[in-house]
């Protein structure tokens, strides 16, 4: 029997409907669905775009207001038939938008793409929906058993503490996350009472998208020059990974304060990648499936085969088999391994902050862009199998003469 979806040098096709899946080189004439607006999953080059209705003014952000999207509901209900398979979107828990592709072909198979997913309510996006299928297509990001995430309301709970000991030590606390999805997470889970929170221009407006589609959150100012000064010593500073190096970061501590810095990834859960992470203290809070939650979605679905994708692919499908599943690799872009694929993401991500926080440094509105924005390890963590570490340890401190970009 024909495969639903198959590998190509241009991304997951589906030849049925003739349409891609998250295409990693849209060409013209082609049709895309994408599962979020995550520069690793959506680019620009596609003559249409299908997505979910959350996800629709998100992915015009990141391709542009003339790109040809369009925005369906959650649901079989809401699905729409590409040829001659019917395509329904459905929950996937990642960020504000994000679907799993339900495809149903002739004779009633079902194939679900996951596209990346978490299954734990964060109340900014909806909450991952189990989608029961023939065939599963997972990615695995953290598919290795050392990822385990920690409870997520006592990491809020730590970030929090974190910020209110930076002030009581008059120091301005600088936390970074990628732009879509983390940034906003983590400013749902800020105490606004411990003092002032300001938004890094590359962040404003993804958030503002955010609060248009009613996710609550806390009041922001913006992180200039003036507001950094004003606030210094008492404020938290929310920016994309990499900012910290800029020549924006300079006005952190204009008012004379010391800055702290942070990460929160779940990366960070591994002490190989904190401390390449380059700040001082980091954070566990990832908005992908850990190894126990992977697997869970897996049996969950009721699936009779999985593709495993974009991530740790051979060490998963090796388990799966010796659990006795039928489990297949699907290699990542270019048939390079998902490792590969992920850093070369991380490497364009970390230069498109620079440049927004540059462009925020001169004064101006920081333009989106692809800063830092998917849960790609920002240095190569993909590739750490070793022993995760506590996350915690005393945050950096820069020196009041001593900010500058590369620091």
């Amino acid at each position: 029997m024909t495969d639903l979806v198959i590998w190509t040098d241009r991304g997951l096709y589906c030849p049925e409907g003739d349409f891609f899946i998250d295409p990693w080189r849209p060409a013209a004439g082609m049709r895309a669905v994408i599962t979020h607006a995550h520069s690793d999953h959506a680019q620009r080059g596609a003559d249409t775009y299908l997505c979910s209705q959350a996800c629709a003014p998100l992915l015009r952000i990141r391709l542009g207001e003339d790109a040809s999207v369009r925005g369906i509901g959650y649901g079989c209900a809401r699905g729409v038939r590409l040829g001659g398979v019917l395509v329904s979107l459905h929950p996937a828990g990642h960020v504000l938008g994000s679907a799993q592709v339900r495809l149903e072909g002739p004779g009633g198979r079902v194939w679900v793409v996951t596209g990346d997913y978490k299954l734990a309510a964060d109340g900014v996006c909806d909450r991952f929906e189990p989608v029961r299928c023939h065939t599963l297509i997972t990615e695995s990001t953290f598919g290795l058993p050392i990822y385990r995430w920690p409870d997520a309301a006592g990491v809020a709970a730590e970030i929090n503490a974190w910020w209110a000991g930076c002030r009581s030590a008059g120091r301005t606390a600088l936390l970074t996350g990628y732009a879509l999805g983390k940034a906003q997470r983590l400013l749902s889970v800020l105490d606004a009472s411990i003092g002032p929170i300001l938004l890094h221009g590359a962040l404003e407006r993804l958030t503002e998208a955010h609060r248009a589609q009613g996710v609550r959150l806390p009041p922001t100012a913006h992180a200039g020059a003036a507001q950094c000064r004003a606030h210094a010593g008492a404020a938290v500073v929310l920016a994309p990974p990499g900012a910290e190096r800029t020549p924006w970061a300079r006005g952190l501590s204009a008012g004379g304060a010391e800055v702290e810095t942070a990460f929160a990834s779940g990366w960070m859960l591994v002490r190989g990648a904190r401390r390449r992470s380059g700040v001082g203290r980091g954070f566990v809070l990832s908005d992908h499936a850990d190894w126990p939650g992977l697997h869970l979605a897996i049996a969950q679905s009721g699936c009779e085969r999985v593709g495993v994708t974009h991530g740790h692919v051979r060490a998963m499908v090796r388990y799966l088999r010796q659990g006795g599943r039928d489990a297949f690799e699907m290699p990542g872009p270019s048939g390079a391994g998902p490792h590969e694929a992920e850093d070369a993401d991380a490497a364009d991500s970390h230069a498109a902050g620079t440049h927004a926080a540059s462009a925020d440094a001169a004064g101006a509105q920081a333009p989106d862009s692809d800063a830092a924005d998917s849960d790609a390890p920002a240095t190569g963590a993909s590739g750490e199998a070793g022993r995760a570490g506590e996350a915690g340890g005393a945050g950096r401190v820069w020196g009041v003469g001593g900010v500058g970009g590369g620091a």
